[in-house]
C-alpha cells in the first residue's frame, strides 16, 4: 500500500481532496481483484464514466462508482456475490494491504422498472489514510444484465498512476470506445444527468481519437431501440423539462469530482455541435497547433495521455485540466500574474518542459518554462480555443484492442482465461513519458528499468504507458 504522503502529493498535483485521490487509488486495486477472479473476469463488462477515466483517457472526472454489465444472470445471487467479494477482499489485502471488512460487503438484488433483475452493492475500505474513527469510505457497484451489448468488448489496461501498480499491470474487460460513446449519449437522453453531459462533451472534444462515427450511431440506434426510446437530438433534449434540474444539479453532482467546475452553459452550448458531428452534418472546425516559439521543441516528445505526478513546483495536472475544460489559468511568472489560455506542453531539445499558451486579452502566443512558473490557479473565465489543445498524447490514440465488428454471442464457459492468452491481446510496446523511448516486451508490463535519455542522462521515468 502506498503511503499517506503519496496520497497528499497527488492531491496537490490534481487539485482534489485527499479522500477523492484515495478512492481513485483503491478503485484501481478493486479492479485488479475483479480481474483475477475466474468466476467473473470474462462475464462482467466494465462500463461508465469510471471506465472512460481508468481505461481510455483522462476525463479528469473522479468517479465514485463501478458499473458493470453482467453476461450471466445467475450471478445475481447474494451468496455468490458475497462469496466472490470476500475472496477479492482477501486478495486485495494480500497484494496491497488495503483492508475491505467482510462485514461491510453488502448487495441488494432487485427488480428494475423494466421488470429485469439488477443489483447494487457497497464495500467499505481502510486505505492509506487509515481513519481511526467514524464511518469508513464506501465504493458503490451498479450491476445490470438488462443492457444490449452491441460490439465486441475490449481488454484494456487500467490506469493506476501510483507507485505500487502491479508489474503485470491491471487488465479488465470493458465496453469498446464506440460502445461507451453510444451508451453515454443514450444515458444523457434517458436520465439527463450532469455527469453524462460532461462525459459526452469530453468524448467529442478529444482531438487525438478518431472513432467510427457511423458505428457509434448504429450502436446508439440499437441501444435506444432496446430501451424503447427515440434516438436523441439536441432539439428534443433542449425542450425537455428536466433541463432545468440538470442545470440546478450541475454543481451538486460534479463539483466534488473535479479540480474546478466549468460553467454549465459552456457544455450545454457545445452539445449541438456534438450531434451535428455524430450525424456527419458538420465537421469539427480545423485548428492548428500553437506556433513553436523559437523552434526549440523536441518534436519526438509529447505529454502522456493520462494523469501522473510530475513532482514539480507547479501543479501541471491542474493546468492540463484547465486546458481540457477550456478554462483560463491565472499564471504567476516573473513576479506578475497574467490570464492565459493553455494549449500545449512541449519539451525543448535541451530537456526543459515548456507551457505554450496565449494571453487571453491579446491572443499573443507565449511559452513559459515550467521550472520558472511561480504559481498557477484555474480561473472562472472560459475560452474558445484558437489553437489545438495538445496536452496529452499526440496522434490517433489506439482505442480498441479488438475489432469493433458487431458482437456475436459466445458460448458460456466456466474456464478462466489464462494470463498468457490475455497478454497476447496486447501490442507490448511501452513508452517512457519523460524521454519518449519505447521498449518492446514479450509479456505485458508498464514498469521501466533504469535507462538514459537520448542525451545520455539518467531518465526519472519508472512507469510507462502502452502505445
Amino acid at each position: 500500500m502506498i503511503s499517506k504522503q503519496e496520497i497528499m502529493e497527488f492531491s496537490r498535483e490534481f487539485g482534489l481532496s485527499a479522500n477523492v485521490i484515495e478512492k481513485d487509488y483503491v478503485l484501481g486495486w478493486v479492479l485488479d481483484g475483479l480481474s483475477h477472479r475466474p468466476e467473473i473476469n470474462r462475464e462482467w463488462l466494465f462500463k461508465g464514466g469510471t471506465c472512460l477515466k481508468k481505461c481510455f483517457f483522462e476525463t479528469y472526472r473522479f468517479s465514485e462508482d463501478l458499473d458493470f454489465t453482467l453476461q450471466d444472470e445467475e450471478h445475481f445471487d447474494l451468496e455468490f456475490l458475497t462469496g466472490v467479494f470476500n475472496m477479492i477482499a482477501d486478495e486485495i489485502y494480500e497484494r496491497s494491504g488495503i483492508e475491505i471488512p467482510k462485514d461491510k460487503v453488502r448487495f441488494d438484488i432487485f427488480e428494475n422498472p423494466r421488470g429485469k433483475v439488477s443489483a447494487q452493492g457497497k464495500i467499505s475500505y481502510r486505505g492509506p489514510q487509515q481513519p481511526s474513527r467514524g464511518d469508513l469510505p464506501v465504493i458503490k457497484f451498479d450491476l445490470t444484465a438488462d443492457e444490449v451489448v452491441v460490439l465486441e468488448p475490449a481488454i484494456r489496461d487500467v490506469h493506476h498512476p501510483y507507485s505500487d501498480k502491479p508489474e503485470s499491470g491491471i487488465n479488465v474487460q470493458c465496453y469498446s470506445f464506440e460502445e461507451l460513446f453510444a451508451e453515454k449519449v443514450r444515458a444523457l437522453a434517458e436520465r439527463m444527468r450532469p455527469r453524462d453531459l460532461y462525459d459526452v462533451v469530453n468524448l467529442y472534444r478529444r482531438e487525438d481519437i478518431n472513432p467510427d462515427r457511423p458505428l457509434i450511431m448504429r450502436t446508439l440506434s440499437e441501444k435506444c431501440a432496446f430501451k424503447n426510446i427515440a434516438i436523441p437530438a439536441f432539439g428534443s433534449l433542449d425542450s425537455r423539462p428536466e433541463k432545468e434540474e440538470l442545470q440546478n444539479e450541475w454543481e451538486n453532482m460534479l463539483a466534488h469530482q473535479l479540480p474546478s467546475l466549468p460553467p454549465f452553459e459552456q457544455f450545454w452550448q457545445e452539445l449541438p455541435a456534438v450531434f451535428e458531428w455524430l450525424n456527419r452534418e458538420k465537421e469539427k472546425a480545423a485548428v492548428t497547433a500553437i506556433p513553436d516559439i523559437g523552434k526549440t521543441a523536441d518534436v519526438s516528445w509529447h505529454a502522456p495521455a493520462m494523469v501522473q505526478a510530475w513532482r514539480t513546483g507547479v501543479p501541471l495536472e491542474i493546468i492540463r485540466f484547465a486546458a481540457a475544460n477550456r478554462l483560463c489559468v491565472n499564471l504567476t511568472y516573473q513576479n506578475s500574474i497574467r490570464l492565459i489560455e493553455p494549449y500545449s506542453l512541449r519539451r525543448t531539445k535541451d530537456g526543459h518542459i515548456l507551457l505554450y499558451a496565449a494571453k487571453h486579452a491579446t491572443g499573443e502566443a507565449r511559452s513559459y518554462r515550467i521550472d520558472r512558473i511561480q504559481g498557477a490557479t484555474i480561473s472562472e473565465k472560459s475560452f474558445v480555443p484558437k489553437y489545438a489543445i495538445e496536452m496529452g498524447v499526440s496522434g490517433p490514440l489506439p482505442i480498441s484492442s479488438v475489432s469493433t465488428r458487431p458482437r456475436i454471442p459466445r458460448a458460456r464457459t466456466s474456464k478462466p482465461v489464462s494470463k498468457s492468452h490475455r497478454s497476447s491481446m496486447f501490442d507490448h510496446t511501452v513508452e517512457c513519458p519523460y524521454c519518449n523511448k519505447r521498449f518492446k516486451r514479450k509479456t505485458y508490463s508498464t514498469k521501466l528499468n533504469k535507462h538514459k535519455d537520448k542525451y545520455g542522462y539518467p531518465c526519472p521515468g519508472k512507469t510507462g504507458y502502452q502505445v
